[in-house]
């Protein structure tokens, strides 16, 4: 098996016939020997049956459905433990990827690249999704050390040798971009077409688009913790040098020892700023915990063609 190709869906039902047509005929360019793995995440549409429908009248057309929405890098670890080609492709279901790419991101990879990222030359994405992926690259780049572009999605290939040591990475936490970045080998990102999202919606609420972004900022770094200790030291320093000064004022006869508001209102300060370092604290035991529990990663309810 030449090439594999990974497609999470999540109300996708509108666009899958297209982009499996589209599929078919850009990957029979360039090898007889591939797959089609549609992975359904509990999508509340009609995408499994689709799957199926697809499955039944082409042997390459692969179906994984779980069995509830365990979202979207979870899926594309279920599609990337079926499949077996030497190339595997991860690729979105809405038809904002571009099929054709894959063409453009195989000639890379048989440069001498075992991974390659496309990245979007234009986001064609609405202004708040733009300034919320800006808005936590920035972030999150400032926290884990790293260097990311918010143009850079799912969308790339990557070799056999990339997918067995991904599939050893057992976290509970997943972001496919990021563990390839982490497991360093050779990349290169070249450009690709990014469409609008014509029919459907995207699963990441901003609610749980504030989720993922909380969870990749304390995984993916102990910075969190570091600021805590730092911060602690100079509070603690600052109160010392307080403390003397008002001892000082007090021995000379300057003031009086008054103050009870202000005493409140630092102590209701410092009470509130502990329970959130306590708070960073227990988020970080909790992943610990969650990762200690060795439950699976997904629940595979059915499979169509493997």
């Amino acid at each position: 098996m030449k090439i594999s190709v990974v497609i999470p869906t999540y109300k996708c039902s509108s666009s899958l016939s297209e982009l499996n047509e589209r599929l078919l005929n850009t990957l029979t360019k360039i090898t007889d020997t591939f797959e089609i793995i549609y992975v359904n995440d509990a999508s509340p549409e009609n995408d499994w049956e689709l799957i199926c429908e697809l499955a039944k009248n082409d042997c390459r057309i692969k179906g994984v459905n779980l069995s509830r929405n365990f979202g979207q890098h979870y899926a594309i670890t279920a599609g990337i433990e079926y499949s077996k080609g030497e190339w595997v492709v991860v690729m979105d279901g809405d038809l904002q990827d571009q099929p054709e790419d894959i063409v453009k991101l195989y000639e890379a990879a048989k440069t001498g690249y075992e991974i390659v990222f496309g990245i979007r030359e234009k986001r064609e994405d609405n202004i708040l999704k733009s300034f919320r992926a800006n808005l936590f690259f920035k972030i999150f780049d400032s926290i884990a050390d790293t260097k990311s572009d918010s143009r850079v999605n799912t969308f790339s290939i990557c070799s056999r040798k990339v997918v067995d040591y991904f599939l050893r990475m057992k976290e509970q936490t997943r972001s496919y971009t990021l563990f390839l970045r982490w497991l360093g080998f050779e990349k290169k990102f070249i450009p690709v077409t990014h469409k609008k999202r014509e029919n459907g919606g995207s699963g990441y609420s901003f609610s749980k688009s504030i989720k993922l972004a909380l969870d990749y900022f304390l995984i993916y770094s102990n910075k969190p913790l570091y600021f805590a200790v730092y911060f602690g030291f100079v509070v603690a320093f600052i109160s010392f040098a307080g403390i003397l000064v008002v001892v000082y004022k007090y021995l000379v006869n300057q003031i009086s020892v008054q103050g009870w508001t202000s005493l409140i209102i630092l102590t209701s300060f410092f009470a509130g700023v502990i329970i959130i370092f306590l708070g960073i604290i227990g988020i970080y035991i909790g992943k610990i915990f969650d990762n200690t529990k060795n439950r699976p990663l997904y629940v595979v309810k059915d499979i169509i063609g493997l």
